[in-house]
């Protein structure tokens, strides 16, 4: 009996952990969801925040639980898993959320929780523990992500200036100050069922490693679900505001026509991976939007050394999660 209470306790500490780092995906990533209705002022940060998890939680109602499953058994074989790896895990994660958080740097939550799950996993039983078809998945969509998140955005702008050709800018800036509400609306409904579902994928994994679920369920627990859609729209509430100003301001200069191009494309992309099933970033994808709408402009309308640095983060998430990971992951052998 003794040996299963220090088991329940361990889990708890760890499931707790892993809504701590969903309240940071939502915190982190809040820039992705509000920066482009904030920066074009079409809501205050205090609306836009609160407009966002609201968006974020119910996409609960919306989206098939895919991404959960690929998290939860399509990136690591789960009899390898162990509260060991997870914790290592959840470690290399948050600790590269921080550290970008800190440097404002637009980075992926979704790709530092991945290279944390791979890092931990490797440490324990090295590669061969690891499933090559989802890694392969989530990594081929950090390049296909922010290029479909250009293509469709850049797309949009390029129609919608097309169509209204002959439009009073003035107008067309009343109309789409109220058709970016529409955009932002969507693209919080697509971050909310994408990235939510990454930790309920982590927390079932940690599940079925410890006996209290099994790998024959074809879904988590309920209450997983909803603690976990949860977290994520409280952490957007609270917002990173560090990574608003690089996402709205720094890489080009929106209005209202812009960023609903942005968000819109951006959401059809987080819409068609979470289809997929695929872990996508929301970041990956909203930066590749952003980008897309400046260089239809011209391209010095894009700061590209700010999108440089962007790209630079990107790379690194994953190799310095999973390095963070592992190391953790040794310490918790000390630890319990």
């Amino acid at each position: 009996m003794e040996t299963v209470q220090t088991a329940l306790w361990v889990v708890v500490v760890l499931v707790a952990l892993a809504i701590l780092f969903d309240f940071m995906n939502g915190f982190h990533d809040a820039a992705n969801s509000i920066a482009t209705v904030v920066s074009t002022g079409v809501l205050k940060p205090t609306q836009a925040v609160v407009f966002a998890a609201f968006f974020n939680f119910v996409a609960i109602f919306i989206f098939h639980l895919s991404v959960a499953a690929t998290v939860g058994k399509g990136i690591a074989d789960p009899g390898v898993v162990d509260t060991h790896v997870v914790f290592g895990a959840l470690v290399g994660a948050i600790t590269w959320n921080v550290i970008t958080w800190y440097y404002g740097i637009p980075s992926s939550s979704s790709h530092a929780l991945i290279g944390g799950i791979v890092g931990s996993v490797v440490a324990k039983s090295g590669t061969g523990a690891l499933v090559a078809s989802g890694i392969f998945k989530t990594v081929a969509f950090i390049f296909i992500s922010p290029i479909l998140g250009f293509v469709l955005g850049s797309l949009m702008m390029v129609c919608v200036a097309w169509l209204f050709r002959r439009t009073r800018p003035s107008k067309v800036d009343k109309w789409f100050r109220r058709l970016q509400l529409v955009s932002a609306g969507a693209y919080s409904l697509g971050h909310g069922g994408n990235d939510a579902q990454k930790t309920i994928g982590i927390i079932w994994l940690l599940l079925i490693a410890t006996g209290y679920a099994s790998a024959s369920d074809t879904s988590p627990p309920v209450w997983t679900i909803v603690s976990c859609y949860a977290a994520i729209g409280l952490g957007t509430m609270f917002g990173g505001w560090r990574i608003v100003k690089t996402m709205g301001q720094k890489i080009t200069k929106l209005k209202p026509v812009g960023g609903f191009c942005a968000e819109s494309g951006g959401a059809l992309t987080l819409f068609f991976a979470t289809m997929l099933g695929v872990p996508v970033s929301t970041t990956h994808t909203i930066t590749g939007a952003i980008v897309g709408v400046g260089s239809t402009q011209r391209a010095s309308a894009v700061r590209w050394g700010v999108a440089g640095n962007i790209v630079w983060a990107w790379i690194l998430t994953i190799p310095a999660s999973a390095f963070v990971a592992a190391v953790a992951y040794w310490v918790s052998l000390q630890l319990f």
